[in-house]
């Protein structure tokens, strides 16, 4: 039996009286477990009549094994019972501790109230997108670019867009500097990979000509012995490179090697549907992303400190994932940047409680609206998150728990309720 308090803000006290044969038997147990350490002169260990060993256990103790040994299962029946979330562990006291019965006080911190404005007049609108002829140009453009030779030039200057084979030597004060001296280096013109103004002074250049390019090192140079400093290069230009693009005709295509796409036609048409799904895409992800601006906008909450911290964790978890991903670790990247992870949780902490307060705003909706999850719910995005990550159902259970996807599940449903609104 147990009975639900709320105290305060986001903590309630459960209060759980043990008592007949579930009472009985959690002593019965604690009293054979204490029993069998007993230790009596004339006896074998554990083997001394109970009267004998009644003198020398404290009947206090045998209680007290007892309410620990029920403690977890009596804490999980009262929040089903009472359908809480809790957001940390609970603290438990003993109120009473008799032959007869056993009451234990769970101090919860459960989920904080919330005050949820008219949400039903939230507006979720996918804009229509357009493609234009000058994108499915460019994109042409780029087919072309990736596929183009280059071919030297015998005669002439360097022009934007060439690639140049150079030789330099950087000094500052006629110093030279770590780092600063290639040979038979290929630079493309316009790729803006190096120091800003160098590239645009080697246009106009021949074939073996020398020069001294002067450029300033940006302030936020990765190298802190060049920042803004003034330097010199001295250059020289072996080879002078052009770009020659293929002809764009329907064997340009076919040499693309994209399924049903043979003509110019056909690979313009192509393009168009690709863009538009990429644009398409976008303008749901945006008119998602305000509705859920729009959502935070209408709750009111006193968010704890707990559940902050909670997301903060996850949030650099992910970020370190991510990391992980691009070959580099977390610990390698505060280094770099000269960051710790408190800093790192800083960045992100307005970001943080942004989310929790949305999370606490979609599960207010779940609450309002009765919103359910179905065993075929739960068990269609265990195939379908097992299908994205290469996995067996099974093997995703490991790794996300039933409760957490139905938690998930259910805010996602909310959120779908939103969209849905009219």
């Amino acid at each position: 039996m147990s009975e639900y308090k709320k105290i305060e803000n986001a903590k309630a006290e459960l209060v759980c009286t043990l008592e007949g044969e579930d009472w009985e038997k959690a002593k019965k147990t604690a009293f054979r477990k204490l029993a069998s350490k007993v230790e009596i002169k004339g006896f074998r260990k554990g083997q001394a009549p109970k009267n004998l060993v009644n003198k020398y256990i404290n009947n206090q103790e045998v209680l007290l094994d007892a309410a620990e040994s029920l403690a977890q299962k009596t804490l999980d029946e009262a929040i089903k019972e009472h359908r809480l979330t809790l957001i940390d562990r609970p603290e438990l006291k003993v109120d009473e501790m008799q032959d007869d019965k056993c009451v234990l006080t769970f101090t919860c911190p459960v989920l904080p109230d919330v005050k949820l404005g008219d949400y039903k007049k939230l507006k979720y609108k996918v804009e229509k997108v357009k493609v234009e002829d000058k994108e499915i140009n460019d994109e042409v453009a780029k087919s072309l670019d990736r596929k183009a030779d280059l071919e030297l030039k015998e005669e002439g200057e360097v022009e934007d867009g060439d690639t140049v084979v150079i030789d330099f030597e950087g000094f500052i004060d006629d110093v030279p500097f770590d780092g600063g001296k290639a040979d038979n280096h290929e630079l493309v013109i316009g790729s803006n990979t190096f120091i800003p103004g160098f590239e645009d002074q080697l246009v106009g250049m021949k074939t073996e000509e020398e020069k001294d390019i002067m450029v300033d090192f940006p302030e936020d140079y990765h190298a802190e012995e060049l920042k803004g400093k003034p330097a010199r290069f001295h250059v020289t230009v072996h080879e002078i490179k052009k770009k020659v693009l293929p002809e764009y005709n329907d064997e340009f295509v076919k040499e693309l090697k994209i399924d049903d796409v043979e003509t110019v036609e056909a690979y313009e048409s192509y393009i168009r549907k690709n863009i538009e799904q990429r644009k398409q895409d976008q303008a749901t992800q945006d008119a998602e992303n305000k509705l859920i601006d729009d959502l935070a906008g209408i709750v009111e909450v006193d968010i704890p400190e707990v559940m902050v911290e909670s997301e903060l964790q996850s949030m650099v978890q992910n970020y370190e994932t991510r990391l992980m991903q691009q070959g580099i670790s977390l610990s390698q990247f505060l280094q770099l940047t000269g960051q710790t992870v408190d800093g790192l949780k800083d960045s992100m902490r307005e970001d943080a409680i942004k989310r929790v307060k949305i999370n606490l705003g979609l599960a207010e909706i779940v609450k309002q609206e009765n919103v359910e999850v179905t065993a075929d719910d739960v068990s269609a995005e265990y195939d379908r998150m097992a299908e994205l990550y290469g996995l067996t159902s099974e093997e995703l259970h490991k790794y996300v728990p039933e409760d957490t996807l139905l938690d998930d599940l259910k805010l996602q449903k909310a959120l779908d309720l939103l969209k849905n609104l009219k």
